[in-house]
This record gives C-alpha cells, structure tokens and sequence, in this order.
C-alpha cells in the first residue's frame, strides 16, 4: 500500500491552460452544469453535452504537462511503490507526465462509455449522440466521466489507501467537492500527516497539519524537493 496519496484537482491543471470550475471567462462559464455535467442533461440534450466535451477534449489535446505534473512523476520514479495519485481530473496530463500509479476518480475524458452495455473504449478526439457501441451497437455512447449526481469511481480502493498512508497531501482542490473534500479528514483520522498545497486555503484548510500556498507550478516541485532530500 502507498505510504503518500496525493489527491490533485483542476488547480494543478490550470496553468496548463485547463481551466477550473471557478473560472469567470472559461469554458465552464458559458454552460450550465446541470445541462452538460448530469445524467438528466445528457438525456435532455445528448448533442450539447457531446459538444461541450469535444471542446474540453480538444482544449486537452492542445494542453501540455506542466512543472506540478511533473514533479509528482518524479517523486513516484524516486519512490517506488511510496506513492500514489488520486485525480478529480478527467484530463490525461498526469499520464502524459509519466505517472502511473494513478487514479482517475471522476473518469477519464480520452475514454468513452456505452450508456447501455458499460463496454469502455478510447474516445475518438469528436464524439457525437449518433454514435454506436463497438460491440452491442447501441446508439448511447457518452464520455467516460462520472457527473453530478454518480457515485465516484475506485472508492474501496481510494478509502483503502486513505486508511494506510502516512503523509496525505491535497494539491489544487478546492475542498468543496464531496467525496474527495472529506480525504484529508478521513486521513488525519487514521494517523496520517496531511499537507495542503494550493494557491490559496481551500474550504477544508483547517484540517491538515501543514499549508503551503503559490502556483502549483512553484510549490509542488519545491515540496518534492524537499521530500526526496530527506534520507
């Protein structure tokens, strides 16, 4: 079992060019989640909700791993078995980086899922409502995400890990967003020393033991400096 869970959220991606939920001029603000981010949405209107990832697919494809994303690779090639990443992300800059014992617990937007057989595939970079299952044909393809109102993926294993790890650290998460707003506390509660790393106190900042605030891009690889200096 990993003796660091690092939980990352949209901060870590944003000066990648991903932008986060609370982002005035994003792409976020120019929809209502309840129309694109909910089962009820993409029964409404299949092909808005088709669109709007699209865009997020390709503002994705045209993103770049930055300096936070690499650094957390670094630390997992240097640590061997020690470490593992938790992601609210759906995007794939932490794969592209080089991470791999990694979680995406709100899905993946590469991926794409039959609505009707639950069969996974890798998404092709436009989706559409016409599209059809590769293996039962059904027309109900949509983007391999978990929104509003589904429950998360890998929760017995994350809730497992939380248990056993001994330093927890949350990086760009905002702490409004359950399940993954309760980590750092169900952490602490099993005898983990929890870090805070973010541009700013997050809503659940009270809970851990330490906090370090700037970019991601400057304080996340000044942290793992200073973790793989130690002995």
């Amino acid at each position: 079992m990993a003796r660091i869970v690092i939980l990352t959220g949209a901060g870590i991606s944003a000066e990648s060019g991903l932008g986060t939920f609370r982002d005035k001029d994003g792409l976020w603000s120019r929809y209502d989640l309840g129309d694109v981010a909910t089962p009820e949405g993409f029964a409404r209107n299949p092909d808005l909700v088709h669109a709007f990832y699209n865009a997020r697919r390709a503002n994705c494809l045209g993103a770049q791993p930055n300096a936070a994303h690499l650094a957390l690779a670094r630390l997992e090639a240097e640590r061997p078995g020690d470490v593992l990443v938790v992601t609210q992300n759906v995007d794939d800059l932490h794969q592209r980086a080089g991470s791999k014992a990694l979680i995406q617990m709100h899905g993946a937007l590469m991926r794409a899922l039959c609505a009707g057989c639950g069969l996974r595939w890798d998404a092709p970079a436009e989706m559409s409502a016409t599209d059809r299952c590769p293996v039962c044909g059904a027309a109900k393809t949509r983007p391999d995400v978990v929104w509003f109102g589904e429950v998360p993926y890998h929760m017995e294993e994350i809730q497992a890990a939380l248990s056993a790890c001994e330093v927890f650290v949350a990086i760009g998460t905002s702490g409004n967003v359950y399940p993954a707003a309760g980590f750092a506390a169900a952490a602490r509660r099993a005898g983990a020393r929890c870090m805070e790393l973010n541009l700013e106190p997050s809503d659940v900042s009270r809970v851990f033991h330490d906090r370090r605030f700037g970019p991601a891009t400057e304080v996340v690889p000044a942290w793992v400096d200073d973790l793989l200096s130690r002995p």
